[in-house]
């Protein structure tokens, strides 16, 4: 007794542990299922295998968790015990997933396998990624409009955007990628999942995707060579995208840009919002001399006193005349400057075209963070330009 109780405590002091019982029982797993969501509800088939044939009954519970997806609104939650007879490998456990119209991110849940019987779990959780193939987009209802025409005024031209893709005689695009000095961090390309027409409305779209070198992608429309004026109003209705790092802008540049360079040509940001600040616009005009590369500026801003500018549409406004300029937001004032208080080096009494764009990243905002949700969209309902008559 005395040599055996020897050797076992030999055996422990050169750290062997007890060996853990061997089970013949099989492995019981489960799959990921990736599928598109279409407009109607569909059925997520998940495969729930056993590593091998057994001659015994074997049951396993399982149940729905959340991730993105959330049951109630984007599948239908289920839980239960699933049965396999002697000798059967694969059952299949379905679940339901509800289809809509709307464009929105891919979406994740899990099927998640426990308390088997006469077996081991093996891989107990089974993804599934809801794959979003919809190009509606949710269009809220109301928010401040303005009207088709004023008095003393005529309509110049504008975009409605009512039809089924971007009008290229009004429109194009600037590509590439840096942010043209301010160091933003997103690839701007003319794809249709960056810049598209959806339900009435333009649509800039901001995504977290891997492309040429950058981690973001977005789009910057333009009017330039296509659409200039000088003077009058211009009316844009839009909604607009909020998060870390999420910096849309509806503005102009003077068109004598190719000749003078910024900031001599001019800017005039009509609307400029910072996405973690998303209750607070800026309106901001920048000019300076030639061959100068930082700018001076006149800005003021204006923050709503309930709510934010991702819930509802709002009319950003410029009202523009010899020498002077007027930046509104749903008919306020919200930044007037003039020639006396600019001075002599004073680009706004020429023509200017007109850009729309959502930046990620840059000087302004700094990036995006674990907070900062993917897509993000920026709707246009209409920009209206009216002259003087």
């Amino acid at each position: 007794m005395f040599l055996l109780l020897a050797i076992t405590t030999a055996l422990y002091s050169c750290g062997r542990d007890p060996v853990a019982p061997v089970t013949n029982n099989p492995r019981v797993s489960v799959n990921n299922v990736t599928l598109f969501e279409g407009n109607d509800s569909v059925k997520f088939p998940f495969k729930v295998t056993l590593s091998k044939a057994t001659d015994k009954e074997v049951t396993v519970s399982f149940t729905t968790t959340n991730k993105s997806a959330l049951s109630g609104k984007d599948y239908s939650a289920k839980s239960g015990t699933v049965t396999f007879p002697a000798n059967t490998l694969e059952q299949t456990i379905e679940i339901t997933v509800l289809g809509d119209t709307i464009k929105q991110a891919d979406k994740d849940f899990e099927l998640v396998l426990s308390n088997a019987t006469n077996a081991v779990l093996g891989t107990e959780r089974g993804l599934g990624t809801i794959r979003n193939d919809d190009t509606a987009i949710f269009i809220p209802a109301g928010g401040y409009t303005t009207p088709l025409n004023y008095a003393g005024y005529e309509q110049l031209w504008s975009d409605e955007f009512s039809g089924t893709q971007i009008d290229n005689s009004l429109w194009g695009y600037d590509i590439g990628g840096g942010g043209w000095g301010n160091n933003e961090l997103e690839y701007y390309t003319d794809s249709p999942k960056n810049s598209y027409v959806s339900s009435g409305n333009l649509v800039i779209e901001a995504r977290k995707e891997s492309f040429l070198g950058r981690e973001y992608t977005s789009a910057r429309i333009i009017s330039k060579g296509k659409k200039d004026f000088t003077f009058g109003r211009v009316d844009i209705r839009a909604k607009l995208p909020k998060g870390q790092g999420i910096w849309p802008a509806l503005w102009m540049l003077g068109k004598k840009i190719d000749q003078t360079n910024w900031p001599n040509c001019g800017e005039i940001d009509i609307m400029e919002l910072l996405g973690h600040e998303p209750s607070k616009i800026y309106g901001t005009v920048h000019y300076g001399p030639i061959g100068s590369s930082t700018s001076t500026t006149k800005t003021s801003n204006y923050k709503l006193s309930g709510g934010d500018f991702s819930e509802s549409y709002h009319v950003f406004s410029l009202n523009w005349s010899q020498d002077n300029m007027e930046v509104l937001v749903d008919d306020i004032s919200m930044l007037k400057t003039d020639r006396t208080q600019i001075g002599a080096i004073y680009p706004f009494n020429e023509p200017f075209f007109m850009l729309f764009n959502i930046a990620v990243g840059g000087n302004w905002p700094g990036g995006p963070d674990i907070s900062t949700v993917f897509p993000q969209q920026m709707l246009v309902d209409y920009i209206r330009v009216f002259k003087k008559l």
